[in-house]
């Protein structure tokens, strides 16, 4: 494990390497590209016995430094990791983001866990999307090594028609076993349009790195998240406290509509809050209004209602208990966006006609 250095992305920020000499080298990669995590922090941390480690989804790194700002600003020391074939830990030679198992991920968040643990006593895991995914199932098979979970849109279960999660999964297991690195035909979406500046969004990240060429669904990888979506249908039993939060209504269409920057067009959230209520005994589901689907690029009065609820929860079920952190809440709650809950005229959930 290499020393600390400044980051690659990020001023203010500095990065460590996280070697994994055992990592599997799937086929089509070359030996010559490492396969690596990488560890990310603020330079200037908060000098707190409360960390929190934050893990990214698909196709995507860490960049949100205003997510850094806030968990700082409450005491909290940051951390963020750029699983293995992603953002700054992929090289050329590698798939980007493949994997057959997700829980080949733990040997990273093990080492990130450790380093972590060696200046701060509590440790709270953050996971977006797959990340989210990822998380829940560490979480699950490390009892007793995380003081809680904040999950931001994960991703707990196959979006779609009744027929697409009927007759998915059988066949992304046939060629996910036989050929799992079969790359797959799906539509991008549009993130990269409702979030980037390029296209009037607030946020400049590195195309390249996110929503990039280089990201091919393979049918192993998807296989895999299918995987952990069955272990999370049978139920978890994550003992630390969890909070949920996801957007209040998912909009998905063939076309381009303005309403996509204040939804989910990513996950079904109706799904979301269905499948969440199994991964332990102490859930906390939160739907955010006009959210999108990575909560924290939603604007800036959605974003502020994520951190207001964020800090809540904590007041109630963070480890610092709620007689500390109560007086780190904010005096006023933040306005609330112009949109309403989801009703039956707004559906949760909108498919193409």
């Amino acid at each position: 494990m290499t020393r600390w250095t400044p980051d690659t992305l990020l001023s203010g920020f500095e990065q460590r390497i996280i070697e994994l000499p055992e990592a599997t080298r799937y086929p089509g990669e070359t030996d010559e590209a490492d396969i690596v995590g990488t560890l990310v922090r603020p330079v200037q941390q908060a000098a707190s016995d409360v960390a929190v480690l934050y893990v990214h989804g698909w196709n995507d790194y860490f960049f949100q430094t205003h997510l850094a700002d806030y968990w700082t600003s409450a005491d909290t020391a940051f951390y963020a990791l750029d699983l293995r074939r992603y953002g700054r830990s992929f090289q050329p030679g590698l798939l980007f983001g493949f994997t057959t198992d997700l829980s080949e991920y733990y040997a990273e968040l093990d080492a990130a866990l450790e380093l972590i643990r060696a200046e701060h006593s509590h440790v709270l895991l953050m996971g977006h999307s797959t990340g989210g995914l990822i998380s829940t199932l560490y979480a699950a098979d490390r009892p007793g090594e995380l003081a809680a979970l904040v999950l931001n849109s994960p991703w707990l279960d196959l979006q779609g028609s009744q027929a697409v999660r009927a007759l998915g999964p059988p066949m992304v297991q046939s060629v996910g076993t036989l050929r799992p690195t079969t790359p797959l035909s799906l539509s991008e979406g549009f993130t990269r349009r409702s979030t980037h500046v390029e296209h009037g969004g607030e946020w400049d990240y590195d195309l390249d790195l996110k929503t990039g060429a280089d990201a091919v669904v393979r049918a192993g990888w998807l296989q895999a998240v299918l995987n952990g979506h069955q272990r999370v249908a049978k139920g978890l039993g994550i003992g630390c406290p969890i909070l949920v939060l996801a957007s209040g209504r998912s909009l998905f269409r063939r076309n381009w509509d303005e309403q996509m920057t204040k939804a989910d067009v990513v996950l079904d959230v109706r799904q979301i809050s269905e499948r969440a209520v199994r991964l332990g005994l102490n859930v906390t589901i939160i739907r955010i209004p006009d959210g999108m689907h990575d909560l924290v690029l939603s604007a800036e009065p959605v974003r502020d209602q994520v951190f207001f609820e964020i800090t809540r929860w904590m007041g109630a079920y963070g480890p610092r208990g709620p007689a500390t952190q109560r007086r780190a809440l904010p005096t006023q709650k933040p306005a609330e966006p112009e949109a309403s809950w989801a009703s039956a005229e707004d559906p949760e959930v909108s498919y193409p006609a």
